[in-house]
C-alpha cells in the first residue's frame, strides 16, 4: 500500500502522505489513481477543495453495496500483502464506469469514515464491469506494505471497509464507509522441539517452542507473551491431533512442558489466535518411542 492516512491537528484536516512509487511504477497509470485518491482522502474530513480551483468537490452521487472482503488479512513484517474486495457500484447519468475519466476502488480504515486514523486502499483502481444502465460489478485490491510504515502495532484488529469513486477532470468523488469489516492481523509463527529422540517408553519427553508475532514498527518478530497454547499429539499413522495439555507462553514467548512417551508420533504446539493475531500450529516433531 502506498497511502497512509493519519489525523493531523492542523485546521482539523486529515493529512495524507503518499509514499513514493518504485521507479519502475512511477510512470504507470496506477499512479494517477493513487495520487487522486490521496488528494480526495486528504480533503474528505472537511469536504474541502483539493484542486487548484476555488470550488469544493461535489458528490458524484455514487453508492456502493454488497461489499465482500476476506475475514482476515494476515500481515508479516516485510513484502507485499493484498486482499481482493468485490462490491456493486450504483451510479446516475453523470457517472460513466467505462470512461477513463472515472475510477473506483475499495478502502479499509480505522476509526470512522469521516475521521479515520488510518485508511488504506489499492495501488490500482478496481476493475468494474457494467451490469445495467446504473450498476457495475467491481473488483479491486487492498495493498499493504508493512515495511513502509503502513501499519502500527496498535492498529491490529478490526478495520471497517468502504469504497471510493472519483472523476479526474472535476475532482468530484463519492466515499462511503461501513460496508463491511475485516481483521488486519499481526502474522504469527510457532515452533516446537520434542526431545530426546528416540526415547524409551514411559520416559519423560520435554517439549519446547516459541510463539512469536510480527512487529510492524521495527519489522521483526517478537515473542507473544502470556498466551494460552495447547500441546497436541498425533499417533504415527493417524491424521488427527489430540490435545494433551494447555500451557502459557512466558515473558519472551517461550514454551516448555513435559509429557510421558507412549507410542511413536508427532508433537506440536497449537495457538487458537486472537483478534489481533491469527491462529497457528507448529509442524509436528516426530519422536520414536522404543
Amino acid at each position: 500500500m502506498r497511502i497512509r492516512a493519519t489525523v493531523a491537528a492542523v485546521s482539523g484536516a486529515l493529512a495524507i502522505s503518499a509514499f513514493a512509487l518504485p521507479a519502475a511504477q512511477a510512470a504507470d497509470s496506477t499512479s494517477s489513481y493513487q495520487a487522486e485518491a490521496a488528494k480526495i482522502l486528504a480533503a474528505h474530513s472537511g469536504r474541502t477543495a483539493f484542486s487548484t480551483a476555488d470550488t469544493a468537490a461535489a458528490d458524484l452521487g455514487v453508492t456502493f453495496s454488497d461489499l465482500k472482503i476476506a475475514k482476515a488479512i494476515k500481515v508479516g513484517v516485510s513484502g507485499h500483502y493484498s486482499t481482493t474486495v468485490t462490491y456493486t457500484l450504483t451510479h446516475g447519468a453523470n457517472y460513466d464506469p467505462t470512461s477513463d475519466d472515472f475510477d473506483s476502488g475499495p478502502v479499509i480504515y480505522k476509526g470512522s469514515i469521516t475521521a479515520p486514523t488510518n485508511m488504506l486502499g489499492g495501488e490500482a483502481p478496481a476493475t468494474c464491469t457494467v451490469t445495467s444502465d446504473t450498476t457495475a460489478s467491481c473488483s479491486g485490491k487492498i495493498d499493504i506494505y508493512p515495511a513502509e510504515g503502513d501499519l502500527l502495532n496498535s492498529e491490529a484488529g478490526k478495520w471497517s471497509a468502504g469504497a471510493l469513486a472519483l472523476q479526474y477532470s472535476t475532482n468530484d468523488y463519492s466515499l462511503q464507509g461501513d460496508l463491511g469489516t475485516t481483521l488486519v492481523q499481526r502474522f504469527s509463527k510457532l515452533t516446537v522441539n520434542a526431545s530426546p529422540e528416540p526415547v524409551k517408553k514411559g520416559k519423560t519427553i520435554t517439549v519446547t517452542g516459541t510463539l512469536t508475532r510480527a512487529n510492524w514498527e521495527d519489522n521483526k518478530y517478537h515473542g507473544y507473551t502470556s498466551q494460552p497454547v495447547k500441546l497436541q499429539f498425533r499417533k504415527k499413522g493417524s491424521t488427527t491431533y489430540t490435545t494433551l495439555k494447555g500451557i502459557y507462553s512466558n515473558s519472551t514467548g517461550a514454551l516448555k512442558t513435559t509429557t510421558k512417551a507412549t507410542v511413536d508420533g508427532y508433537y506440536r504446539f497449537s495457538f487458537a489466535g486472537t483478534t489481533t493475531t491469527p491462529a497457528v500450529s507448529a509442524t509436528g516433531d516426530y519422536v520414536d518411542v522404543q
